[in-house]
């Protein structure tokens, strides 16, 4: 007859795709994101410096940030 395998929860260990300091990147680049939409908001002097070219590059920053933070490997260390 076939042999029953015991399903126990001994010795296994939870392995999750991201470490901590991946979440902390992705969590950085959403604020960052945040202040660009924040320095673009406002229906005053829509052709000002702050909102045509700050708040873009900022909002840009933020987004190359989380695709780097979701392509970084963890370290061997880790």
């Amino acid at each position: 007859m076939a042999q029953k395998h015991s399903n126990t929860n001994e010795n296994k260990t939870v392995q999750f795709v991201f470490n901590k300091q991946n979440y902390q990147l992705l969590i950085a680049s959403m604020v960052i994101v945040i202040i660009g939409f924040i320095l673009m908001s406002g229906n005053t002097d829509i052709y000002s410096f702050k909102k045509i070219v700050l708040a873009p590059i900022v909002v840009l920053g933020g987004f190359a940030l989380g695709f780097f933070a979701v392509l970084k490997k963890p370290s061997k260390s880790e």
